[in-house]
C-alpha cells in the first residue's frame, strides 16, 4: 500500500478498510438489482411472519383491547359497526405486529445494502445507531401499552356522562392505539436524534443544554399534537421525551470527545 492510499483514506486508514472508492465498483443497474432483492427479502420476511401470526389474529386483538376492557364499567364491550370489521381490524393489527417483529431483519437488509459504500468510521457509527433505534422504538411501544393505555382509558371512561354506555368500535379503537404506538415509538428516538445532531457537528452539547427550556416547551407541544386532547397522554409523552433528551446529552458528553464539541462550536461561531 502506498502513502497516497493512506492519505486518501479518513483517519489514515487503508482505503479498502475505510470503504472508499473501489475500482471494481458495481454499475448502477447492479445496485438497483441488489436493492430489489433486499426489498423482496424484507417483504418475504414480513409475509412469513404474517402467515405465522394469522391464526392468532383474534387473540392478538383481545390482548390489545385488554387495557380498555379492564376499565369499562359493568358489562361494557366493544362493537363492530361495519360488516367486515371483525376480520379487517384483527388483520390490520396482525400486519402491524408482523412488521414490528420483522423490523430487525428489515433494518439488517438496509444496513447490508448501504454498508459497502460507507467509510469504516461510518460503519462503526451506523450499526449501533440502527440497533439502538430499534430497541428504543420497542421500548416506546411497551411504555404506551403498559403505562399510557391504562391511565388514558381509565380517564376517558371515568369522565363519561351519566347514562352513557361506553361501547367503542373495534376499528376506531385500533386506529387510536396504533397512532399512540407510533407516537411513543418515535418519541423514544430522541436520544438517537440528539446524538446525531451533535456527532455530525450541527450543534454542540453545551448549546443544546442552553436550549433546555425551549426543548421542554417543544416536547409538550409535540405531545399535544401527537396524542388525544387530554392532559394525561400529552404529559406522558412530553415527560419521557424530556428525560430521553437529557439521556442523549449525557451520552454525547460520555462518547463524543471534547475537542470535537469545541471544534464544532468554533466553526458555528465563525460561520
Amino acid at each position: 500500500m502506498t502513502s497516497n492510499d493512506l492519505q486518501n483514506s479518513p483517519s489514515g486508514e487503508p482505503a479498502s478498510d475505510a470503504g472508499g472508492p473501489d475500482p471494481t465498483e458495481k454499475p448502477f443497474v447492479a445496485h438497483l438489482v441488489e436493492l430489489r432483492d433486499r426489498l423482496l427479502r424484507a417483504l418475504a420476511c414480513v409475509f412469513a411472519v404474517l402467515l405465522a401470526l394469522m391464526p392468532f389474529s383474534n387473540p392478538l386483538y383481545s390482548w390489545l383491547s385488554e387495557p380498555l376492557i379492564a376499565v369499562m364499567p359493568g358489562d361494557g364491550t366493544m362493537i363492530a359497526t361495519q360488516v367486515a370489521s371483525p376480520f379487517l381490524a384483527p388483520f390490520k393489527l396482525t400486519v402491524f405486529v408482523a412488521v414490528l417483529i420483522s423490523a430487525p431483519y428489515i433494518f439488517y437488509q438496509a444496513w447490508a445494502f448501504v454498508a459497502p459504500g460507507l467509510y469504516l468510521h461510518e460503519r462503526r457509527l451506523a450499526l449501533p445507531l440502527m440497533v439502538s433505534s430499534t430497541v428504543l422504538f420497542y421500548l416506546g411501544n411497551a411504555f404506551a401499552y403498559f403505562v399510557v393505555f391504562p391511565l388514558v382509558f381509565g380517564f376517558f371512561t371515568a369522565i363519561a356522562p351519566t347514562g352513557v354506555t361506553i361501547m367503542t368500535d373495534i376499528t376506531h379503537y385500533l386506529d387510536f392505539v396504533l397512532m399512540l404506538f407510533l407516537a411513543f415509538g418515535a418519541a423514544f428516538e430522541v436520544p438517537v436524534a440528539t446524538y446525531l445532531v451533535v456527532r455530525t457537528g450541527l450543534t454542540t452539547v453545551d448549546s443544546l443544554a442552553k436550549k433546555r427550556p425551549y426543548i421542554i416547551v417543544g416536547a409538550f407541544a409535540i405531545g399535544m399534537l401527537l396524542t388525544p386532547p387530554d392532559v394525561i397522554s400529552q404529559t406522558l409523552l412530553a415527560l419521557p421525551m424530556w428525560l430521553l433528551y437529557e439521556i442523549g446529552l449525557l451520552l454525547c458528553r460520555w462518547t463524543i470527545p471534547l475537542d470535537e464539541n469545541g471544534r464544532a462550536e468554533a466553526e458555528r461561531e465563525q460561520a
